[in-house]
């Protein structure tokens, strides 16, 4: 088993639940790990055999553009496409993050990680 980053995705993106921050949007930082087997990948030296981080870039890119209230709605929209679109990820986690949020206060972000397996 073998683990693929793709970290620090930066996003101007609509979620929230205040009607300001769906008009305005905000800034996001969405990271994404997965584990596959990375052998055969790592043998053939073809990109076939592998997770390709380009497709996993293009997910987060497009689920992020789709307005949610939650960030835990568009990060489960995320591993829930994963698993559908690639058979070689075994398991995911993904972070998604909303750059200084409007909740009252000095503070950079607010953060939600979710995990899920592929079920077998």
């Amino acid at each position: 088993m073998g683990t693929i980053r793709v970290e620090n995705i930066r996003v101007y993106a609509y979620h929230g639940c205040l009607k300001e921050e769906t008009k305005t949007g905000s800034d996001y930082r969405v990271d994404l790990e997965v584990k596959a087997d990375l052998l055969t990948s790592a043998k053939s030296d073809d990109l076939m055999d592998t997770v390709d981080y380009v497709f996993l870039n293009k997910i987060i890119k497009e689920e992020m553009a789709i307005a949610s209230k939650l960030l835990e709605t568009v990060a489960k929209r995320i591993l829930d496409r994963i698993f559908s679109e690639d058979n070689m990820v075994k398991k995911a986690t993904v972070w998604v993050s909303k750059i200084n949020p409007p909740i009252g206060g000095d503070v950079e972000a607010v953060t939600i990680k979710m995990t899920d397996r592929r079920k077998k």
